[in-house]
């Protein structure tokens, strides 16, 4: 008998809309923490929109405690937010989170002295061409604990910026709105942003 080998496939395109849904709206109006709206798109190599990619988020809240039940922080959880969400990109490889800001977290305890995390959003994307998911994070712009978060601090200085995200400036009259980001993801290129191993 002689044998056969299947073909290797790569990731999709099959997300729309079996397996995207849309839970980008990850608040509601008893969520607690400062909300936070970030726009973004998925470009390839080439710049050009990837628009059938999927992106699922996963963060924690806004006292920096993961909805999970391997975090035992004394933090307390929030009943209206569970950190987690997922988005697919539009025509023009468009995509919005609505969540919030989320509290720091602990990376490691070294001798007794806990070291954080500065806030962060866990991001995974799924997209055609991919043969596997890329991890990567969003950070906030401004935010003082980028300085000492070690995972970005492991990220070349060069390669950081593709980790944080922009502000973008609001309106006299949008002040009282949510605080707005925008966050590009590039699959590959020079400006590509980093993705981890994991």
């Amino acid at each position: 008998m002689k044998t056969k080998l299947t073909s290797s496939q790569t990731v999709g395109p099959f997300f729309a809309p079996l397996l995207r849904g849309d839970l980008s709206q990850m608040v509601s109006a008893e969520t607690r923490g400062e909300r936070v709206v970030i726009e973004g798109r998925v470009l390839d190599g080439n710049g050009d929109p990837v628009p059938d990619a999927m992106i699922e988020i996963w963060q924690a809240n806004a006292e920096g405690r993961y909805d999970h039940p391997e975090d035992m922080q004394e933090k307390r959880l929030d009943p209206a937010f569970h950190g987690f969400g997922r988005v697919g990109t539009n025509a023009r490889g468009e995509f919005t989170i609505h969540t919030i800001v989320p509290g720091a977290v602990p990376a490691q305890s070294a001798q007794s002295q806990a070291i954080w995390q500065a806030p962060h959003l866990n991001l995974i994307v799924f997209a055609r061409g991919l043969l596997t998911r890329l991890v990567t994070r969003i950070y906030f712009p401004g935010e003082i604990a980028n300085d000492s978060d070690p995972v970005l601090c492991a990220v070349p200085a060069g390669r950081r910026a593709t980790l944080i995200a922009k502000d973008i400036e609001r309106l006299a009259a949008d002040k009282a709105a949510s605080r707005r980001l925008c966050f590009d993801i590039v699959l590959q290129g020079a400006n590509e942003t980093v993705f981890f191993d994991v």
